[in-house]
């Protein structure tokens, strides 16, 4: 008897039709205009990045593409962000992937908006853009939520959009946007470790906003780390209806990142004010420790707002300040530079305590 036909790839609800024909194609490093790209001359040795894309244009899963980057071993931490345009979503990504170029085989860094980009206000990341760096460290890069440039790009002369829900059923370009944006919030809630949730100033919260609607659709959403387990066991008993997946709803451990503040808003009552307003906002969600009863294993360790610790049963709370060309050595704030190292240094130690809970 035959087996069963292979299912079709999995569908986000959206779908997003092809690529129009004959519009030209920049490559995917490209973007940012010549000699901006560190990694051009290592592009030869390289697999095509575009190409690793997990969204297809029609907005399929396409994680086929990735696996021959992955290997047997499943011990791998995913990291994911998400953010509004120009926050600096690749930038921190970067700094967490450590790219060497000297390293045989190892993918260029993600690209970063160009000043280009920035004055035409488009987006440069699209879809989902994976990377492993060698700490064995899948990060997870996307394209911005609430990008005027995206809707943009899928809204028809009469305001529907150009992306349709799967029954072929059109609706408005705005309520399209806005289920994109939450559907990846969803999609990376469910499958990474840590997402980082990053906002620009201390007045946005419209990223707080997303990750609690996210709370609210987060039930049903199993540990993928169990349901590979299990799906272990049943191959090899054969017993595919006796074995279930344990029920238990997962979310990834969400670290809260506000960028780009200026000096008078880089204070310490500021941000104190900040971490307050955060923890008030989410204190009826899942988000916070007393609500769900124990600690999650892969908890991200306390961080630093501005020198203060915040504990390890509250919200973690980075703030970066706004990059300057040139940073004055007597300037009484915290430099960009390293506030962005010590937001990849916390990350860092958080993912060896993870991986100490997993030695035998």
């Amino acid at each position: 008897m035959a087996g069963p036909e292979p299912s079709p790839s999995p569908k986000i609800l959206l779908a997003k039709p092809g690529l129009v024909t004959g519009a030209p194609i920049s490559g995917k490093f490209n973007r940012s205009g010549a000699g901006e790209d560190d990694s051009t001359q290592h592009r030869s040795r390289l697999p095509s990045v575009a190409s690793l894309n997990l969204l297809s244009d029609s907005w399929d899963f396409h994680f086929d593409r990735f696996l021959p980057f992955l290997t047997e071993n499943t011990d791998f931490t995913v990291i994911g962000v998400i953010g509004s345009p120009g926050v600096g979503k690749s930038s921190i990504m970067n700094e967490l992937y450590g790219f060497d170029s000297t390293s045989p085989g190892m993918l260029p860094p993600f690209t970063i908006q160009s000043e280009e980009n920035r004055a035409m206000a488009r987006h440069c990341s699209t879809g989902i853009e994976p990377r492993i760096s060698a700490e064995r460290i899948i990060l997870l890069d996307t394209q911005p939520v609430f990008s005027a440039s995206v809707l943009a790009e899928m809204t028809r002369p009469d305001g529907s959009s150009t992306i349709s829900l799967l029954n072929g059923e059109s609706l408005s370009a705005e309520l399209a946007h806005d289920l994109m944006g939450i559907q990846l919030a969803v999609f990376l809630a469910s499958v990474c470790h840590i997402l980082l949730v990053v906002s620009e100033g201390i007045h946005d919260d419209s990223l707080w906003h997303l990750m609690s609607t996210v709370d609210l659709l987060k039930h049903g959403i199993s540990d993928p780390s169990l349901l590979a387990s299990s799906l272990s066991q049943n191959s090899s008993s054969g017993h595919d209806s006796d074995n279930k997946v344990p029920e238990f709803e997962y979310m990834a451990t969400p670290v809260f990142v506000h960028t780009k503040l200026q000096d008078q808003e880089f204070t310490p009552k500021n941000c104190l004010q900040l971490r307050k307003a955060l923890m008030q906002y989410f204190k009826p969600s899942s988000f916070v420790g007393e609500n769900t009863g124990k600690k999650p294993s892969n908890h991200v360790p306390p961080s630093m707002v501005h020198g203060s610790p915040l504990d390890s049963d509250t919200l973690n709370l980075f703030t970066i300040p706004f990059k300057k060309k040139e940073e004055n050595p007597r300037a009484q704030h915290e430099s960009y530079i390293s506030a962005l190292w010590k937001l990849r240094d916390q990350v860092a130690l958080s993912l060896s305590m993870h991986a100490d809970t997993h030695i035998p």
